[in-house]
C-alpha cells in the first residue's frame, strides 16, 4: 500500500500501467511473504512492465526510526509553527510535523505489529 494522493493505493501483480504522485505517509510492502512499513516524505510510484518503481523524497524503513529523535523534531516543528516568525518559516514547520508525524505512526505500527522477528528475511 502506497499513500497516493487520492487515497491508498494498492498494486498487485498484472496492475495497469500507472504513474502518481505519492504523499507523505506509511507506505507498506510486501515482498516473499515478508512485509516492511516505510514512512515516506513523498515523490512518485510508477507500475510498468509488471514492476513498481518508488521515487520518494525520503524513506525511513520502520525499525530504523529513531523514536526519541523523531519526538524531539515534533516537537520542534510545533514551537516554531506556533512562533510564526515568517510565511516560509511556517511551511517548512508543517512540513517538518508532518514528517515526524509520519515516522512516529511507522515506529507505533511496527511496535504494535511486533515488526520482523530476528532471523526472517526483510524486504
Amino acid at each position: 500500500m502506497a499513500p497516493g494522493i487520492e487515497g491508498e493505493l494498492t498494486v498487485l501483480p498484472m496492475h495497469a500501467p500507472l504513474l502518481t504522485m505519492i504523499k507523505p505517509g506509511i507506505m507498506r510492502l510486501v515482498k516473499g511473504g515478508a512485509d516492511t512499513d516505510l514512512a515516506v516524505t513523498g515523490g512518485f510510484l510508477e507500475v510498468r512492465d509488471d514492476q513498481v518503481t518508488i521515487l520518494a523524497d525520503a524513506a525511513e524503513r520502520a525499525e530504523e526510526i529513531d523514536v526519541v529523535r523523531a519526538e524531539e523534531a515534533r516537537r520542534r516543528a510545533e514551537r516554531a509553527l506556533q512562533e510564526r516568525e515568517s510565511e516560509i518559516s511556517l511551511a517548512q514547520a508543517s512540513a517538518e510535523l508532518q514528517r515526524a508525524l509520519v515516522r512516529l505512526k511507522a515506529a507505533e505500527r511496527r511496535r504494535r505489529r511486533g515488526g520482523p522477528r530476528p532471523g526472517q528475511p526483510g524486504v
